[in-house]
């Protein structure tokens, strides 16, 4: 395969909770492979990830799946400028494993090796099928553990807008998804399970924190929830659980929606896109898409295989890192907490 001397090659690595995922990204914005082993079923048992299960499967399968990426991309480590992996934040032992891996082969393929910040990974994703799409935007990042409002200034460059203050969105989900008897993971049973309920059946809260209405809460509508089951259990009540589940996903995707849109025009941005987990539900693109059609800001989302974790993602957000000159050295270590925008 004969290589352009302008293109940029970029083997990536994500390992930041239960998916193993490696791709091969070029020029930032064409995905050549992308390859996901996901452990969902090895967890499901336990209702939840258990980190020492996930960072030994990590182990056993990260080197498959990087020889498919690589052999699907018809490339090989000669053709590839750099490697790329996500060092935070996420579970540190599951981290640990893709930048071991990252920093070994481009010590040993002589390679340039680029740390990628997780959240900054989710928001590129973005940029892979919309090529038209550059910052400033505004981006709702909604998963498992993040419910962020972030101002993209520029490639690699971003403002923290709005963020929770106590359950991210996708926790939420999976806390009341668990409560209902759907099990794990609970975003997706939710949204399907929602769609034969009637989500005006129950009136569930919609909080605003007054002193900084960008931010977000969740735990008091978990809450709400949970107290009307329990109250239905001590009333003798059958529970209609497409209509909890319904009404509490509307009570999420107005809130997330109405953050998203009032900080859009405040700030005076016209594109707003949405990135993370939550971002593949099908209402919240449904309403937010509609939200931002009346305002006439522009709207972007990623297909649902990039909404997940995926390598693709970290491809794309390390391309604009190399192209800006940034250079991780051998003592790149994974950070389970590392915030965005932070650079170790």
């Amino acid at each position: 395969m004969e290589k352009n001397k302008k293109d940029i090659r970029i083997l990536a690595i994500e390992t930041s909770c239960d998916e193993t995922a490696a791709a091969v990204v070029q020029n930032g914005r064409e995905v050549l492979s992308n390859v996901i082993y996901t452990q969902i079923k090895l967890h499901t048992v336990f209702g939840g990830v258990v980190p020492e299960i996930a960072s030994r499967k990590h182990i056993e399968k990260i080197n498959p799946v990087i020889e498919t990426a690589l052999s699907e991309a018809g490339v090989t480590l000669d053709e590839i400028d750099a490697v790329a992996v996500t060092y935070g934040p996420g579970l540190v032992g599951a981290l640990l494993v893709g930048v071991a891996e990252a920093k070994a082969i481009a010590y040993g393929a002589r390679k340039a090796l680029i740390g990628v910040h997780h959240i900054e990974g989710h928001i590129s994703a973005n940029y892979i099928e919309h090529k038209e799409l550059e910052p400033p935007f505004l981006c709702l990042v909604a998963s498992g553990g993040h419910s962020h409002l972030v101002l993209v200034k520029d490639y690699g460059v971003y403002e923290i807008i709005g963020r929770t203050r106590d359950d991210a969105a996708g926790e939420a989900f999976d806390k009341v998804a668990r409560a209902i008897g759907l099990g794990y993971p609970g975003g997706p049973k939710v949204d399907k399970l929602a769609r034969e309920g009637n989500r005006h059946a129950i009136t569930f809260p919609r909080a605003k924190i007054m002193d900084h209405p960008d931010d977000f809460s969740f735990s008091g509508l978990k809450s709400a929830v949970l107290n009307y089951l329990n109250q239905c259990q001590m009333k003798g009540i059958e529970v209609n659980r497409a209509d909890v589940a319904a009404s509490f996903q509307q009570a999420v995707i107005d809130v997330l929606t109405e953050h998203t849109i009032d900080a859009a025009k405040r700030i005076g941005v016209d594109k707003v896109a949405i990135a993370g987990g939550v971002a593949s539900n099908s209402s919240l693109r449904s309403q937010m898409k509609e939200a931002c059609t009346r305002r006439r800001i522009r709207f972007y989302h990623p297909s649902p295989v990039y909404c997940t974790d995926n390598a693709a993602m970290i491809g794309t957000a390390a391309y604009y890192e190399y192209i800006k000159g940034v250079r991780h050295g051998w003592d790149l270590n994974a950070i389970a907490n590392l915030k965005i925008g932070e650079r170790r």
